[in-house]
């Protein structure tokens, strides 16, 4: 009898070690864990680029945020796409992977001027284009002012098909971007002849 208890205590003590030692490396993990309030996926940075590559206008922390919960690049995608923005991270994100410093001033000023998160903001700001830069130029539309194409608002609306492929559904976007700054710029240009002729 007395050698089964000894076998017990022996196991009790050799389990005990063990998750004694193997605690040590969960301890980061768990630390991340309870400061996002989920157990953070691997991510890498390709996923980011990945990500970031097809919406240079979301912020690298919101894609590394919500590629965190999800780990999954298709999932953080299809969010985007169905939702058109990702949640900023919350301040205690910043904790755990705080933003690297801009090395030159002219890295820091093209981040202020796209107008990226300060750490901390917990809201997501309007990213705008450079000074002086029209969207017809950032989009290269001026062929299609100067042709005169106009855009009616029946055209712009409504909900788009799901194409086969990225190329097509990237061209597709881009097409619909297009639609929607001539719309606008047509809005515009009528506001400006009404206000003339008031």
């Amino acid at each position: 009898m007395s050698e089964v208890v000894n076998v017990i205590v022996a196991f009790a003590v050799i389990v005990i070690i063990f998750r004694w030692v193997t605690s040590g490396n969960d301890s980061t993990e768990r630390g991340a864990a309870d400061v996002l309030g989920f157990r953070p996926k691997n991510v890498t940075q390709d996923m980011i680029d990945t990500i970031h590559n097809m919406f240079p206008d979301v912020p690298a922390d919101n894609i590394r945020y919500d590629l965190l919960r999800t780990g999954s690049v298709e999932q953080t995608t299809e969010k985007l796409l169905s939702r058109g923005f990702l949640e900023a991270p919350p301040a205690a994100y910043y904790t755990l992977y705080p933003r690297p410093q801009q090395g030159n001033a002219n890295g820091a000023q093209g981040q202020n001027q796209r107008g990226g998160n300060q750490p901390g903001a917990g809201s997501t700001k309007p990213i705008f284009p450079p000074a002086g830069e029209s969207l017809i130029n950032r989009f290269g539309l001026q062929d299609r002012v100067a042709s005169g194409v106009s855009v009616t608002p029946e055209e712009v609306g409504g909900k788009a098909a799901w194409e086969d492929t990225t190329e097509k559904r990237e061209a597709l976007l881009k097409e619909r971007k297009a639609q929607m700054i001539l719309a606008a710029r047509q809005r515009f240009l009528q506001q400006q002849q009404e206000k003339a002729a008031s």
